[in-house]
């Protein structure tokens, strides 16, 4: 699955996620976006199985924010993480 984390400087005062920057980020593949902050930076995260993090710039103009003053962060580990243990499992 293709990830993105996109960081822009808080101090924009929206993350404009209406229907026009949906439907083209859905052009781009994205089919999760998921927006986390502080006081300093806001992280928008893509995810999708067709969407390509090289097009990370037409990714950032879907959401109208500009490639200068975005970070952009790619996926390089993904995993998930099992209770079995807690619950009687064994660690090999």
């Amino acid at each position: 699955m293709g990830q993105l984390v996109l960081l822009v400087p808080t101090d924009r005062t929206d993350v404009p996620i209406g229907s026009t920057a949906i439907e083209a980020l859905a052009r781009l593949g994205v089919t999760s976006v998921s927006l986390a902050a502080d006081c300093h930076t806001t992280a928008i995260i893509l995810e999708g199985w067709a969407f390509d993090p090289a097009r990370s710039g037409a990714a950032i103009l879907a959401l109208g924010g500009s490639p200068e003053e975005t970070r952009t962060l790619q996926s390089i580990a993904h995993m998930a993480v099992s209770a079995a243990a807690s619950q009687g499992g064994t660690l090999p």
